[in-house]
């Protein structure tokens, strides 16, 4: 293989004369010796290439990378593996900002749910006398000019989260073929890929400077 201790030995041998005949054992194992280090050296350049862009970069080289584009705002999550990290900066690096369409995009493609959006000044969300839009009991939300530059969203926690085989307060133990248990549990126990700071900071990532957004998150 290009690059081991095998090849830089057979380039090394290939630079002498031929006086050493088919078998050189000593000879082999002086130049093994050289042939060893220039192999690491190799294989040093060889990963230091790759940390060199955001595509190739891995192991602590990607925080390295993170934390120089976005500062604390994007870590690496629990055990995520390099190319999950890799694509969540590369997603962040590129992503619409600033508008109402950058907080649907993120938290549908965070959670996998599109979020609902209610604007106090936006007239498409409020409705009008005479313009439709609303409904009362039945959709639409009362609009107030004192809630200038504010947003709510309703964003909904990813499905699959939760403590495997725990079951909840009230439920029945278990079923056919279903095992649970009780336990006492803690918000460190939930498994999931997504957490509820994870939707909060996806928020604050995107939304307009000046603007508050309040968020409810639901199931």
């Amino acid at each position: 293989m290009i690059g081991d201790t095998n090849d830089f030995l057979s380039r090394l041998k290939a630079t002498l004369p031929k006086w050493f005949g088919d078998s050189s054992p000593i000879l082999d194992a002086v130049l093994s010796g050289y042939a060893t280090a220039a192999s690491f050296v190799y294989g040093l350049i060889s990963y230091a290439r790759l940390q060199t862009r955001i595509k190739t970069a891995t192991d602590d080289f990607l925080d390295l990378l993170s934390a120089d584009l976005f500062g604390a705002t994007l870590p690496r999550k629990t055990n995520e593996p390099d190319g999950n990290f890799r694509a969540r900066i590369l997603i962040n690096l590129l992503r619409e900002r600033g508008t109402r369409n950058a907080i649907t995009v993120i938290l549908q493609a965070l959670t996998g749910i599109p979020p609902r959006i209610f604007e106090p000044w936006r007239p498409l969300d409020t409705g009008g006398y005479s313009i439709g839009g609303v409904g009362y009991g039945a959709g639409g939300a009362y609009g107030s000019l004192l809630l200038n530059n504010q947003v709510f969203i309703t964003a909904h926690r990813a499905a699959g989260t939760g403590i495997p085989n725990v079951i909840g307060y009230g439920q029945s133990p278990g079923g056919y073929a279903a095992p649970s248990q009780f336990e006492y549990a803690s918000l460190a126990m939930i498994q999931g890929q997504v957490a509820d700071a994870d939707i909060y900071g996806a928020v604050e990532s995107v939304r307009p400077v000046g603007t508050t957004a309040w968020v409810q998150i639901g199931n």
